[in-house]
């Protein structure tokens, strides 16, 4: 296991986010689990984080543990706020700290006040931080800025964090490597199941039986990539991407094309769920209906093979 028993919690904390920013946190989910349900257990009471250290550790603490669905008060915070009940303006000569506090902000819940504060606080002066930085120092604050971790598309943030962990000179050579060679892995990955999607999108030939359509399958394949990328999931990627292209056809016909009679016949044919609907829907819907009935059979056939025929009851019903 990656994280040492021996090490200092926080320690094993940044570890564990490195993995994670890194994208391979899939391979070590239990044993970062069960870390940080032990760090949890011991440094945290009634909500609240007992230990004492900087701004940037503690910051990155309560945005790790809230990532994990942990539990945990932000008023952590408070012992960094003045006697006016402000954040103390010294903070902001510590980028890093500054940094992490941001991240950590975005992790808020209702009534989270201290971090609505702590944003409001941290992007005015992050701002100002980088209009008197380095490029290279400012162009990592524009970059938070921009984009926030916990809002980011999980491949891009670990594209963009490998290129900076490999500058921290207290980096783990190992997993940096590790970490280079699963990105390599997981995009061929999926470059090639995006071949096979284009392959059987191009079969389809809607463009031109469907010039009113838009073609959105390199959209739609990004789009899945954002919702799971692991390797495990790589049959249900190919699965809703294809729902979701379709569904896109669909809604392009319902919106831009078709009269209320051809939608009406449309719809209760799908209502019916049976191939011989075919024939008294217009022709130029008779592709879409017949690809969707042949969807629903490939999914059919997985779950099948997978003990979960059940789902395809509420894969109808929601559709």
């Amino acid at each position: 296991m990656l994280v040492s028993k021996t090490e200092m919690p926080l320690t094993k904390v940044k570890l564990i986010d490195s993995i994670c920013r890194l994208g391979v946190g899939y391979h070590f989910e239990k044993e970062i689990d069960e870390v940080l349900q032990h760090i949890h257990k011991s440094y945290v009471e009634n909500g609240e984080i007992t230990l004492e250290d900087s701004l940037c550790s503690l910051a990155m603490l309560f945005r790790v543990f809230r990532q994990q669905g942990l539990h945990v008060s932000p008023n952590v915070f408070n012992k960094f706020k003045d006697k006016q009940g402000n954040f103390n303006e010294n903070l902001s000569t510590d980028v890093e700290g500054m940094l992490s506090l941001y991240e950590a902000s975005h992790m808020m819940v209702h009534e989270d006040d201290i971090l609505e504060e702590a944003l409001n606080f941290t992007s005015t002066h992050l701002e100002s931080i980088a209009s008197q930085s380095s490029p290279s120092l400012a162009a990592q604050i524009e970059y938070t800025l921009k984009q926030a971790l916990h809002k980011n598309i999980p491949r891009l943030e670990a594209r963009h964090y490998i290129s900076i962990y490999e500058k921290d000179p207290t980096c783990d050579e190992v997993l940096l490597t590790f970490a280079k060679l699963d990105f390599n892995l997981l995009q061929s990955l999926h470059q090639k199941e995006f071949g096979n999607i284009s392959k059987w999108w191009k079969e389809l030939d809607f463009s031109t039986k469907l010039p009113y359509a838009r073609d959105r399958i390199a959209e739609c394949s990004f789009w899945v990539l954002t919702a799971f990328f692991e390797p495990q999931y790589s049959q249900a990627r190919k699965m809703m991407i294809k729902v979701i292209t379709l569904l896109s056809i669909i809604d392009d016909t319902y919106d831009a094309y078709g009269t209320i009679d051809e939608l009406e016949l449309f719809t209760k044919a799908v209502e019916r769920w049976d191939i011989s609907s075919l024939d008294e829907l217009p022709d130029y819907m008779k592709p879409i209906y017949r690809s969707f009935l042949t969807i629903y059979e490939e999914i059919e056939k997985e779950m099948r093979k997978e003990g979960r025929i059940y789902t395809l009851d509420y894969y109808k019903i929601e559709v």
